[in-house]
């Protein structure tokens, strides 16, 4: 069972700074991985000996690149970038499923948003915390 908690938040200038930055990373992650799936699946139906695109691949690839290729990720938590690719693969196993449309890339400024799982933050009183 998932319990999904919404929290009114008042972030100061510097906290929104952080919430657009992670948020802009997910998107950035969701896109990256998109991009990539297609690639890699237009590549696999060429050869298939070659591995189908996955959620858990492609989320390894990125890991295993970020800090060379886009080191600004390390500037939010790392579940923004990690969450955005799981909800891809989610929405490619509905594709899939015959339950959704294809997936599509997403665009700055039209639902922003970034996840994170219960373990990596913290409430106490009126204040979140966010680890990076």
């Amino acid at each position: 069972m998932i319990l999904a908690h919404k929290i009114a938040l008042d972030p100061n200038d510097v906290q929104e700074t952080y919430f657009r930055k992670a948020a802009g990373v997910a998107r950035f992650a969701y896109n990256w991985a998109l991009d990539q799936w297609q690639q890699q699946y237009d590549a696999w139906k060429g050869d298939p000996t070659l591995r189908k695109p996955s959620e858990a691949a492609l989320r390894r690839q990125l890991n295993a690149l970020k800090r060379d290729a886009f080191p600004w990720m390390l500037e939010v938590t790392k579940n923004a970038p990690q969450m955005a690719v799981i909800h891809l693969g989610r929405a490619f196993k509905n594709f899939f499923a015959g339950i959704a449309e294809y997936p599509t890339f997403k665009k700055k400024g039209r639902h922003d948003s970034f996840t994170l799982t219960n373990d990596q933050f913290t409430v106490k009183g009126h204040k979140v915390h966010i680890p990076k």
